[in-house]
């Protein structure tokens, strides 16, 4: 598992949060509206395979990178590279472009002081609304990361689903002000010599198959999926 998104996003941190979750305390912690661009077509240009030149013989392609008065390959040049250029952007253009998605980012800064090397954390940030405290909703991630002690870390992870599904009109009629109150909690932690610690409230049977389905999946450049 490696590091998420290469999205560049502006966090706007909520806090900062200082919580004496021993091992692993969460010092700040936020969540933004963001979008998520999509992913551009990998096109292969296709046709002949470009000539071989003069040009593009070995000892002439090694005394081309040591001057500086070559700006261009001359081998670009070529019947057959121009032509194979004019295809890519033809199938550029008629690729289907996928859409950008419009979704949540979450993150919170941790710093590891159990005295060993963690290597997943599960964590998550919950808001309950504040006119209706029993109304709570929990957004959960699992990250992979390896973290020594005493070491800090940013987990984020990009999210379809927000704040909550479901709001009261009482609150609703309060939009201009606070709707949530806002907390961020690591429940559980392995590390590499595999032993884990877990909060005593938290079952990982209940996200059981939600980790399936997130590892189901080669892990890309993010940090954490969410449950």
């Amino acid at each position: 598992m490696s590091v998420l998104f290469k999205t560049w996003i502006l966090i706007l941190f909520v806090g900062p949060f200082c919580f004496s979750q021993d091992p692993m305390p969460i010092l700040r912690a936020g969540w933004q509206r963001t979008v998520q661009p999509a992913p551009k077509p990998e096109i292969t240009a296709g046709g002949p395979a470009r000539e071989v030149t003069a040009d593009s013989k070995y000892f002439q392609r090694k005394a081309r990178e040591g001057r500086t008065d070559v700006t261009m390959d001359p081998t670009e040049s070529t019947v057959t590279a121009r032509s194979a250029a004019i295809d890519k952007v033809v199938q550029e253009s008629r690729a289907p472009q996928a859409d950008d998605v419009r979704g949540y980012s979450y993150a919170a800064e941790v710093r590891n002081d159990s005295g060993k090397t963690v290597e997943i954390v599960y964590w998550e940030y919950r808001f309950a609304e504040i006119a209706h405290p029993a109304n709570i909703v929990r957004r959960q991630f699992l990250c992979g990361v390896k973290l020594k002690s005493g070491e800090k870390a940013m987990l984020s992870a990009f999210s379809l689903l927000g704040p909550s599904e479901t709001i009261t009109l009482e609150s609703l009629s309060k939009s201009t002000g606070k709707l949530f109150n806002e907390e961020a909690y690591v429940n559980r932690i392995e590390f590499t010599d595999g032993s884990i610690l877990q909060h005593p409230d938290w079952k990982y049977s209940e996200v059981k198959s939600s980790v399936e389905r997130a590892t189901a999946s080669p892990w890309g450049k993010e940090v954490c999926r969410p449950l």
